[in-house]
């Protein structure tokens, strides 16, 4: 049994690691250590994540995926967290959540088959619960903030996102260079639409 930690943050901006040494804290509590740590900045929201891909690609029937809380593994529409969990299953993989106590003694039970499946069972709908919570919460601030843009263009406010001024200088160097969209992509995290629009400017 190997324990893989998976921390995730939604943008370049924040830090994925941020909740590293409160998994090992956990882990090594409960005389654990943690085979391989897995880091990404995606949002929770979509299932194009290929560190959380990877590691489910490495696991083994009966390891452990620990997480800090449920909203780092899954802020999913219904049908894509079912999608999520299809991959768990036929992996057998066992989610352990800091913020899930019903999943702790996943972690660390010997329990008989009887109760096993109990603690599954039971583990299974909470992760479902959290889940469908960390979505609604997802979509509440995301209905927020359209309200907010929406009522600042109305009062003449609103100025959109300031420009990387930096990034985007040495995006249009790249252009001029001839360099492939897709390599300026890997190596500045920019989307096409940005680079499309920063094409312009070259025209």
């Amino acid at each position: 049994m190997f324990v893989r930690a998976y921390l995730r943050a939604s943008t370049k901006e924040q830090d994925a690691a941020r909740a590293k040494a409160d998994l090992r804290a956990f882990a090594k509590e409960r005389g654990l250590k943690i085979a391989a740590t897995y880091l990404e900045n995606e949002s929770g929201a979509s299932l194009q994540r290929p560190e959380l891909f990877r590691l489910l690609a490495d696991c083994e029937p009966g390891d452990i995926l620990l997480i800090e809380q449920v909203d780092r593994l899954s802020r999913l529409t219904a049908d894509d967290w079912e999608r999520l969990k299809d991959e768990l299953r036929a992996k057998r993989v066992r989610v352990v959540a800091l913020d899930l106590p019903t999943s702790h003694q996943l972690a660390t039970a010997k329990a008989d088959d009887f109760t096993a499946r109990m603690f599954d069972a039971i583990n299974s709908m909470m992760l479902d619960m959290l889940a469908a919570i960390a979505r609604k919460d997802y979509e509440d601030r995301r209905r927020r903030q359209a309200q907010g843009i929406a009522k600042a263009k109305r009062e003449g406010r609103y100025r959109g996102r300031p420009e990387d001024g930096e990034r985007n200088a040495a995006i249009l160097k790249m252009l001029k260079a001839g360099q492939s969209w897709s390599s300026i992509v890997a190596a500045t995290g920019a989307s096409r639409s940005t680079l499309a629009r920063l094409a312009e400017r070259l025209r």
